[in-house]
């Protein structure tokens, strides 16, 4: 029997504010150029919240006071066995303080409007995340 790595697990934060939602494009990785919201991988040892709020930091430069866990799911390569496993944790978020901008593997990074969501290139797990969040 083969061995297989275990799934990875991700974080991302939901920041919905006056009517927009905070998106990260990805600028390197599976899924580039496509758009989300922020998030990334937890490190071993590194509690869930903790890998949340640090990789909003990191990707768009803003500090966030986390709320509940909004979403839950996983993303799987669509080959045999799949390229890459991941779970992923979703939390709400309200920003604090910091500056925004593009940073670490994020090439960019947007306010969206709601109404615009899906009009936008997303990565996969996105749609099951708005259809969760009712948008």
């Amino acid at each position: 029997m083969s061995h297989r790595p275990s799934p990875l697990v991700g974080v991302g934060v939901v920041v919905i504010d006056e009517g927009r939602m905070l998106l990260v494009e990805r600028g390197r990785g599976i899924l580039t150029g496509s758009w989300a919201i922020p998030g990334g991988k937890v490190r071993y040892g590194e509690r869930l919240t903790d890998a949340a709020i640090r990789e909003i930091r990191e990707e768009t430069g803003l500090e966030v006071a986390l709320g509940d866990v909004v979403w839950t799911g996983e993303s799987l390569g669509a080959s045999e066995p799949p390229e890459h496993h991941v779970v992923l944790v979703d939390f709400t978020g309200k920003v604090t303080g910091g500056e925004l901008r593009a940073g670490d593997d994020a090439a960019d990074v947007a306010f969206v409007p709601l109404e615009d969501l899906r009009s936008w290139p997303l990565t996969p797990t996105m749609y099951d995340l708005l259809d969760r969040l009712g948008l």
